[in-house]
């Protein structure tokens, strides 16, 4: 529609560049109402309110209420002037602008009383009208012309995406399939493996318990010959007092009933019988053969003073000489809280505070390396799940793809899908402060020029043109929240142009954002000159 109009005034305009007959009419009346105003016959006002004389139009008094007796004088405040503007465009002004010493007709037609001595500028006007008009028609023309391109481009690529589903929704049951009879495999290969490492767990834990089994003789033979202070091949009552930890009720003393019970109510046991002893004790007795932690020293009270005032002296002067190291007090706080929050399988592991335990066998600690047997099920079965992954991954990666051409398809690009070489884009516009990017049918964002996080502008949402003219708006919301506002949303204006582009943006209301867009699928159609040129009567020319 906009190019018709432009197309029309260029032709408007040609046709009053040409030789203008005048026809008489009463100053300020545009041609169109000529007919209203008759010399040979009384003036009825327009809006039928009074008839006059018909030499009481332009007296310069105002007699009728919508002031059309007064187009060519400033008597009524509510009539209008006409500038004919030959050569250039016809308009109407005020008439309280006639004679105001201010040329506002081109034609100077309005000051005809006022002495202003005025240009007419109105040829030099339509002549620039003209040209950038012709330009406008230029770009209209080529950006349709790529708007054509893109529809069959994307015909083309439709064809194509449809033909590319197909072939995936075809491949998705053979991937399918595959899927399953991979699972089988590595199920089936998996029972074997499970079996074979359940059998090799049992067999170790097996070992394990004979290796403690064996260092728990060998323990308590080692505490059984300690105990049996005269070597006479018995442990007695006597000769277990000598471990007061022993003692059952923790009063520090080992008494003889209470050391009769500890050997099950006998007086002496030999070392068959210490086995029974040696259940009740294990966990109190302390070998005499492992030394006692020395006993904690405790500082001197006048070190301790001593150590505190150098320490706050030296804090006092770390703390002029570095007071930067503040943060990194806190810092090393941070770290230490840290530590308080390992967990408790963390803590296990941790080495003791105390001295080392006996000797231990590290043997014991790992699980010995597979036979080849059970490693060779181990390896088939891993075999089995690493196709069935990729198998998977493939089936996996096929249903995206089905997913994203469905999606892409099922997209509203426009009448003809002039659009849709726009999906997947970005377009970038760079200004003083922000680079907003627009990709279309997906979001909008702004982003700091010189550093800072990306602010949502707004998602997708449809085409919010209006009616007959839908696809010349997209509509995107639901974008990040302002503060104690609502979410940002972005409508994007588009406008024909050759090249595709951000053009300008703006924020007409807090939150909501004005972007123009330029591209060639929005162009339309140019009519020819033959199909908007006015049919004109000679006589009405000006």
């Amino acid at each position: 529609m906009m190019f018709r109009l432009q197309v029309f005034l260029i032709v408007s305009l040609g046709a009053a560049l040409g030789a203008a007959v005048e026809v008489q009419r009463p100053r300020g009346v545009p041609l169109e109402k000529r007919h209203f105003y008759d010399e040979s016959r009384p003036f009825t006002c327009l809006d039928g309110s009074r008839t006059i004389p018909f030499d009481r139009v332009n007296d310069d008094y105002c007699d009728c209420k919508d002031g059309s007796d007064e187009p060519g004088t400033a008597a009524c405040p509510n009539g209008s002037f006409h500038c004919t503007n030959a050569g250039f465009r016809a308009t109407f002004i005020p008439s309280s602008r006639i004679n105001d010493g201010v040329c506002d007709c081109c034609d100077t037609t309005d000051e005809y009383n006022s002495g202003v001595s005025c240009q007419n500028t109105c040829r030099e006007l339509g002549q620039k009208e003209r040209e950038t008009l012709e330009k406008m028609a230029e770009i209209t023309r080529e950006g349709f012309l790529l708007k054509r391109q893109l529809i069959e481009e994307a015909k083309q690529g439709l064809q194509e995406k449809q033909g590319k589903l197909s072939e995936l929704q075809a491949s998705r049951k053979e991937h399918e399939e595959k899927v399953d009879a991979l699972r089988t495999v590595k199920e089936t290969a998996e029972q074997p493996e499970r079996e074979a490492k359940e059998r090799h767990l049992k067999a170790w834990e097996a070992q394990k318990a004979a290796l403690q089994l064996e260092k728990e003789k060998a323990k308590m033979a080692e505490v059984f010959l300690e105990l049996d202070g005269d070597a006479d091949g018995l442990v007695s009552v006597s000769e277990l007092q000598t471990h007061q930890e022993l003692d059952p009720d923790g009063d520090g003393a080992l008494t003889d009933t209470e050391a009769q019970g500890l050997l099950s109510g006998a007086d002496k046991v030999d070392s068959a019988g210490f086995q029974n002893v040696w259940s009740n004790i294990k966990d109190k007795y302390v070998s005499e053969s492992q030394p006692a932690p020395p006993p904690p020293q405790e500082p001197q009270d006048s070190e301790v003073d001593q150590d505190k005032d150098s320490s706050k002296d030296s804090d006092k002067d770390a703390d002029q000489a570095y007071p930067e190291d503040d943060a990194g007090d806190e810092e090393d706080d941070e770290e230490e809280d840290d530590d308080d929050d390992v967990p408790e399988e963390y803590d296990d592991k941790a080495p003791p505070a105390g001295p080392p335990a006996e000797h231990s066998d590290d043997s014991d600690g790992a699980m010995p390396s597979y036979d080849e047997e059970t490693q060779a099920l181990i390896d088939a079965a891993q075999k089995a799940r690493d196709e069935f992954d990729s198998a998977e991954k493939s089936l996996r990666e096929v249903d995206d793809q089905i997913k994203s051409l469905e999606k892409e398809i099922s997209f509203d690009f426009g009448p003809s899908a002039e659009f849709a070489y726009l999906y997947s884009q970005c377009y970038e516009l760079t200004t003083n402060e922000y680079i907003y990017r627009l990709c279309p049918f997906n979001r909008v964002s702004q982003k700091p020029k010189y550093g800072g996080s990306e602010t949502n502008l707004g998602s997708w949402g449809s085409w919010n043109g209006p009616e007959g003219s839908k696809y010349s708006i997209m509509k995107y919301d639901h974008g990040t929240g302002c503060w104690q506002g609502p979410n940002r949303s972005t409508t994007v204006k588009l406008t024909c142009g050759k090249e595709t582009a951000v053009l300008s943006t703006s924020e007409p209301s807090r939150c909501e954002y004005l972007m123009e867009f330029s591209t060639p699928a929005i162009c339309q159609e140019p009519p020819s000159l033959e199909t908007v040129a006015p049919e004109t009567d000679p006589h009405d020319e000006f």
